[in-house]
């Protein structure tokens, strides 16, 4: 079982709150685009059109109020205001503007994601929460939680950001770079052998004999495929 992707893009000047973000939203099954300026972000809009606008209202050049104002202009897309401003007069000022919904900084990603259900909600969208199951392998992504024949799995945080990505494209081929590109999202020549790592962690952790995987499969040259009909 698979989630149905929801495209998001989220908008902040700090690399740190985009990665953080772009990791966890992508755990919970949601396509992450990235941008940390507001002529990235209505660019990003206009190409992908997604299913919602997570904003920064402090950007390098210029407010996320400018966004706002523009996007409205031709889109309908759920935007939720995600700032350190945390005056009541600028909340009013963005909801007034045509955000749907406003959260202040620092927040977690639990009340994120009650916030987006709400939002999708109110807008007709809707957020998968479902638990993935492969065989014996559940996987449940609001909970980050792995069971194998029904015993928890303790998987560290890079494991499990890759398992999730390879559960949300089950049956196909996610090559090296492709999943370099998402959970590291940086080039520093160590990602290739860090991916080898964790691969043959989770080898070890899940399957039934680490040597003949039934459930991480190897495309030679290419990159890795979770099985999606595994023998049970």
């Amino acid at each position: 079982m698979k989630n149905t992707a929801l495209k998001v893009i989220v908008t902040d000047d700090e690399t740190a709150i985009r990665h953080f973000l772009h990791a966890s939203l992508s755990a919970y099954g949601f396509t992450v685009f990235e941008a940390e300026t507001c002529r990235q972000a209505i660019d990003l809009t206009t190409q992908h059109r997604p299913d919602l606008l997570i904003l920064d209202l402090g950007l390098p050049d210029g407010d996320g109020m400018d966004v706002i104002r523009e996007v409205r202009g031709w889109s309908s897309v759920p935007i939720i205001i995600l700032s350190v401003r945390n005056r009541e007069e600028e909340k009013i000022a963005a909801l007034d503007s045509g955000a749907d919904d406003y959260l202040t900084k620092p927040f977690g990603v639990g009340e994120l994601l009650a916030r987006i259900r709400g939002v999708m909600r109110r807008t007709g969208g809707q957020v998968n929460d479902s638990v993935l199951t492969f065989g014996k392998l559940s996987i449940d992504p609001p909970r980050r939680l792995v069971t194998l024949d029904g015993s928890e799995v303790a998987l560290t945080p890079t494991e499990f950001d890759i398992l999730i990505l390879l559960a949300q494209n089950a049956g196909r081929v996610m090559t090296h770079r492709q999943i370099i590109d998402r959970i590291w999202n940086t080039h520093l020549g160590e990602e290739a052998r860090l991916l080898r790592v964790n691969i043959s962690n989770l080898r070890h952790k899940l399957e039934p004999d680490p040597n003949r995987p039934i459930y991480i499969r190897t495309e030679l040259g290419v990159g890795y495929r979770l099985n999606d009909d595994p023998p049970v």
